[in-house]
């Protein structure tokens, strides 16, 4: 039985280890035809970015998230692996 004692960093380190793992593997296996389900992906955030200028300075707020079939297998394999560890 897990215990309450783990460190909430780690387990963001999982989940984002899985989430690039994945999409490299999602990335590669748009190569193989049979394998093309894996690289389907879905892209959203702030496009174009919003920019504040204060004439003094000028600041960009910008986010883009691109997420695949395997990115999103790759994070549920993440938390498995982090539960049994």
């Amino acid at each position: 039985m897990a215990t309450r004692d783990k460190n909430i960093w780690v387990f963001i380190l999982f989940i984002l280890a899985g989430l690039v793992v994945g999409g490299l593997i999602g990335k590669l296996a748009s190569s193989v035809p049979w394998l093309w389900w894996l690289s389907y992906e879905q892209q959203f955030g702030i496009d174009p970015p919003i920019i504040l200028d204060l004439s003094v300075l000028k600041l960009t707020f910008g986010m883009m998230f691109k997420i695949n079939v395997s990115s999103i297998i790759g994070m549920i394999l993440a938390i498995f692996i982090y539960k049994k560890v």
